[in-house]
């Protein structure tokens, strides 16, 4: 069914499905929030990556845009890559993306013109991680910080050449999956003495 969601709650002891309809298309825009202390510490990753002249891309992980922007010097250029058209409101720094077209971007986004590229593939999939890796090879210049579920780790060190870091994203809401963070270089998240508590 096209428009079936089902969630489950307790009543009276009970374990209660309950079904409701929910358009496809809003579902597939569903977002999961990182937490503001994940999202502050992404986003000065990139930068201290980077360097204050440097270029950002976001692959479909918007809070982490948004956390950057609000931290980084005018000298520094950062986009979002994102499907959700909500995130329009950043203008220029907006970039439509659709993972199964990983390399149909416009003309503005030049091939590995990016000193980091941060990514979080939008679905725990292997098709979705193989595609979203394919934009984030055009996009780099070397570096890659990436977030996904731990079970992608062996594909994502295949596909992009990292390993998990020390840090672990954490999310607003708790998810049922194990999430981590990738580097392909040498990073501060990977020093326990610079590594935030996970919160």
């Amino acid at each position: 069914c096209e428009y079936a969601a089902v969630t489950h709650k307790w009543s009276a002891g009970v374990h209660v499905f309950i079904l409701f309809l929910l358009p496809i298309a809003l579902q597939q825009l569903s977002q999961f929030w990182y937490s503001d202390a994940t999202a502050l510490v992404l986003a000065e990753e990139a930068l201290r990556e980077a360097g204050p002249t440097g270029r950002i891309a976001c692959v479909a992980c918007p809070t982490a845009y948004h956390k950057l922007r609000s931290i980084k010097p005018e000298s520094c250029q950062a986009v979002v890559l994102e499907y959700d058209e909500r995130f329009k409101q950043y203008g220029e720094d907006f970039v439509f993306y659709d993972y199964n077209k990983p390399l149909q971007l416009p003309d503005t986004v030049q091939k590995q013109s990016f000193d980091v590229v941060l990514a979080d593939p939008p679905f725990l999939a292997e098709e979705c991680l193989e595609k979203t890796a394919q934009t984030i090879q055009f996009l780099t210049r070397g570096k890659v910080l990436l977030c996904t579920g731990r079970v992608m780790g062996e594909l994502a060190s295949k596909l992009l050449g990292v390993h998990e870091c020390l840090f672990q994203p954490q999310h607003e809401n708790n998810l049922a999956n194990e999430f981590r963070c990738f580097v392909n270089y040498e990073s501060q998240l990977n020093d326990p003495s610079k590594v935030p508590p996970n919160r």
